[in-house]
């Protein structure tokens, strides 16, 4: 009999080698793996990963260069909507998956145009997380017929019961990495531990991937146009991706972007990870900055409530849903003046905003200058617009103190 066809999202990490060695071996699967490579791999790691991949028995491999997607489908409008997961996390994981698992379906519809025979697919993720709902979800809308295995939540295994299954079958890997699950990409790398199980303790510094090398302060300045990162110092970027890349590059050995996030999972219990980002923090924190000059009242308010919702939503893996669409459509409509340059200092662990230069900037002298000098009003102006302005208060205390006085009678 021909062995049932699998595609599974793999990254060379414990979990997923574990997947191939278990489905080929215990399942008597053909493994066809897939690397979305979503920022975090250089071309020799791919390289390595493949060859890992080819070792471990699957039949093909195939690696997907998905960075730029990652940026114009999901990166992009995360800076346009500043969005940090409880003011603290850039959604670095969070996001990457969905574009993993919108790639892995690609393959998938491939084989079964060319076999006539939608394949299973997999993924490995724990049953604990968020990751599992956010590949199963895109797997369910757009390839409903496929079967979906995932052999780590299935067998409930521990990653030390994965080392000694995969050292029974002779696989020969550095298990020493595998104390830690690190993820990396273009917005952040997350990194989980011992240390995230409970609610007390951080990481130790050898956790980091990236270390802390850095000292004394640094001055960057980040040229944004019509929202997006394009300039680093006056050095302009072929594109956003590459600007980012840079920056993480100068911010990163600063120790700038760790922290650890404390959340509300999709499945109903509090989690923590923690997570390097340098660049997605600086830039989310610039833009913002940008905006608070450039933007109305109005368009600020809205967004921040937007953003509240895209964020969420896209953190419970529902990118899908055409409501994103529509705020999408918001947030790139809002960005039309948000095109100048923010001045940062960088300190080893912090960064400090220092002001913003734009052609559209609404704190303009032509109009006042606040606490000190006004040109576009006068002083009577400000007398009837106050008066006019707390009228409906003026009104409504009245009433109330004389409600008051006649119920007292």
């Amino acid at each position: 009999m021909t062995p049932k066809k699998v595609v599974l999202g793999f990254s060379g990490g414990l979990d997923t080698s574990f997947c191939v060695k278990y489905l080929t071996m215990d399942r008597e699967m053909e493994v066809h793996s897939v690397l979305v490579d979503t920022g975090g791999f250089s071309e020799s790691e791919r390289k390595t990963i493949e060859a890992h991949a080819y070792r471990l028995g699957v039949k093909s491999h195939t690696t997907v260069l998905a960075v730029h997607t990652y940026y114009d489908r999901i990166i992009k409008n995360l800076v346009f909507g500043n969005v940090l997961k409880n003011q603290t996390y850039p959604l670095s994981v969070s996001a990457e998956r969905l574009i993993q698992a919108l790639e892995i379906v690609k393959v998938a519809k491939e084989m079964a145009a060319k076999d006539g025979i939608v394949p299973a697919v997999a993924h490995g993720s724990t049953g604990a997380g968020n990751d599992q709902v956010r590949f199963d979800l895109i797997f369910h809308v757009l390839l409903p017929e496929a079967e979906i295995i995932t052999p780590i939540r299935d067998l409930k295994l521990s990653r030390d019961q994965e080392i000694d299954y995969l050292t029974k079958k002779g696989v020969a890997m550095d298990f020493k990495k595998a104390a830690y699950s690190i993820n990396k990409g273009l917005w952040g790398t997350s990194v989980g531990g011992r240390e995230t199980l409970t609610s007390l303790g951080t990481l130790p510094e050898e956790a980091w991937p990236t270390p802390v090398t850095k000292t004394g302060t640094e001055t960057v300045k980040l040229g944004f146009t019509q929202g997006e990162l394009t300039s680093i110092n006056g050095t302009v970027f072929e594109s956003p991706v590459k600007a980012i890349q840079a920056l993480t590059s100068i911010a990163g050995p600063y120790g700038i972007g760790r922290d650890i996030h404390v959340g509300d999972t999709i499945i109903g219990i509090k989690g923590r990870v923690g997570f390097e980002a340098a660049a997605p923090i600086l830039t989310i924190k610039a833009h913002h900055l940008l905006e608070k000059h450039v933007l109305t009242k109005s368009q600020q308010n809205q967004k921040e409530m937007l953003a509240q919702f895209y964020g969420n939503a896209l953190h419970e893996g529902q990118v899908l849903d055409p409501v994103m669409r529509d705020i999408e459509a918001y947030f790139a409509s809002s960005q039309d003046h948000v095109t100048g340059t923010v001045s940062i200092e960088l300190h080893p662990y912090r960064f400090h905003c220092l002001g913003i230069e734009s052609p559209f900037d609404l704190m303009s002298g032509k109009f006042g200058s606040y606490g000190e000098m006004n040109s576009g009003w006068t002083g009577q102006d400000v007398r009837g617009f106050s008066k006019i302005f707390g009228n409906q208060l003026k009104i409504y205390h009245t009433i109330s103190s004389e409600g008051v006085t006649e119920c007292r009678k």
